[in-house]
């Protein structure tokens, strides 16, 4: 992309296009997934416990932005339920790690097929070059975002 400037009217409508795509796209797949009684916490828990099973209590709540109470709270909740367990981290017994429990399994397949659906009809129309341009784009500005955030903890 050129250096050049972008006016503030542009800036902004490309902040607001991020934050109202990303919020619908939410908005939507919450209401895919009422039928299968899961709230959007508990499918955000479930989808990073899916990528990396056995993640701690702490690093579950810096990834999904929530604090200790609240995490603590959602997994007792998804313990219940069935779809979670803990267990203390074996080196150090303060740490917990949640792992995934055989019906989660079941139901990440069920949010997968659903999220496919969803995909499907959001991305209608959209040409295979245009998303890939999409995609790299947006991989590019978040790998700015987190060098920015690294540099500036420095």
């Amino acid at each position: 992309m050129s250096e050049a400037k972008h006016s503030v009217d542009w800036e902004l409508k490309l902040g607001f296009l991020i934050h109202d795509v990303s919020r619908l796209r939410r908005s939507a797949f919450d209401r895919c997934l009422k039928p299968l009684n899961v709230t959007r916490s508990q499918w955000w828990v479930l989808a990073y416990l899916s990528r990396e099973d056995g993640m701690t209590q702490v690093q579950l709540a810096e990834e999904l932005d929530l604090g200790k109470v609240a995490i603590g709270g959602l997994i007792d909740r998804l313990e219940k339920t069935g779809l979670v367990r803990r267990e203390a981290d074996a080196n150090d017994r303060r740490v917990n790690r949640i792992f995934l429990e055989p019906k989660s399994k079941q139901l990440i397949s069920k949010m997968r097929k659903v999220s496919h659906q969803l995909n499907a009809t959001i991305l209608h129309g959209i040409k295979d070059e245009q998303l890939n341009s999409t995609a790299a784009t947006l991989d590019t500005m978040k790998s700015n975002l987190l060098s920015y955030l690294a540099d500036s903890e420095a």
